[in-house]
């Protein structure tokens, strides 16, 4: 699994990494019981400080998503899934409604912000393997309301 860190991106790097690991665990590309890449491996590929990459993964184990096991490294747990999945329809539904508030309040009708809404889901590359693949988790475009490394 590759990870694509943003440094312009106000999303700390270590919240970057956690956020990838769990949509890769949310969309099925990590699976329970699945070992992720040693804290080494990640940061020398993503050119990270592995106090960085340490910390992404104790964020990962305190909420349960993950497991370390002495010697072996870091696990998807059995419940990891579904705690990504929640955490993924969580964060994208505060978005979108952060992104319906905004074009509702710059008087677009409900109608439309569907429509576009709709256009927007047509547009998106879902088939595409260099966005799937890329770093475990497609991210949209820079620019576009679920701007990759957006806050939560």
């Amino acid at each position: 699994m590759q990870f694509d860190i943003d440094p312009r991106s106000p999303v700390t790097p270590s919240e970057q990494l956690a956020d990838q690991v769990r949509f890769a665990v949310a969309a099925g590309r990590l699976g329970a019981g699945e070992r992720l890449p040693s804290v080494r491996e990640v940061a020398k590929g993503a050119r990270l400080n592995p106090n960085t990459v340490s910390r992404a993964w104790r964020e990962l184990e305190l909420s349960g998503l993950l497991k370390s096991r002495r010697g072996s490294g870091m696990f998807v747990t059995p419940e990891g899934p579904a705690i990504a999945a929640a955490f993924r329809t969580g964060m994208v539904a505060e978005r979108l409604g952060r992104a319906v508030g905004d074009a509702l309040a710059a008087g677009l009708e409900p109608e439309e912000v569907i429509e576009l809404t709709e256009n927007a889901c047509r547009a998106w590359p879902l088939g595409r393997e260099d966005v799937s693949e890329k770093d475990g988790a497609a991210q949209p475009a820079a620019g576009s309301t679920l701007e990759k490394g957006e806050s939560r």
